[in-house]
């Protein structure tokens, strides 16, 4: 039997689930649902893709890229991000050089930053169309 991918849940750590609200809502502008019992801050839209943020108060994160937000214009958004606070990181590696914050590939455009919890996000404009990926 197949998996039928309906709707999917992304489960973020995180430490301090007020300011982790905060930033997901006042900062990204992502439209809050509500806070599940376990104290999860809930963001989505209805049918939509939902994301929510797990309060575990370790401190362990991720090191590696934990949510990919799709944007159509990712210098409008990276203007936008800076202008409201966000940080982006600059990269010089062999595989990874990034300029005025943005990396391009032969498919795609990403730039990258930290949530108020210490978890690795990116915004990314595809090049290329995804209608040929498959699962």
């Amino acid at each position: 039997m197949a998996l039928v991918l309906n709707r999917a849940t992304a489960i973020l750590p995180v430490d301090d689930a007020a300011r982790a609200r905060s930033f997901y809502a006042d900062t990204l502008g992502l439209p809050h649902r509500g806070v599940a019992e376990d104290g999860s801050e809930l963001f989505g839209t209805a049918g939509g893709p939902m994301l929510q943020l797990l309060p575990v108060g370790d401190g362990k994160h991720s090191e590696h890229t934990a949510l990919s937000f799709e944007v159509s214009d990712i210098e409008r958004t990276v203007r936008d991000m800076e202008s409201k606070g966000v940080t982006f990181h600059d990269y010089n590696l062999p595989n990874l050089k990034t300029e005025n914050h943005i990396c391009t590939t032969a498919s795609e455009k990403c730039a990258w930053f930290m949530d108020s919890e210490n978890n690795i996000l990116c915004v990314h404009e595809n090049i290329t169309s995804t209608a040929d990926y498959q699962l």
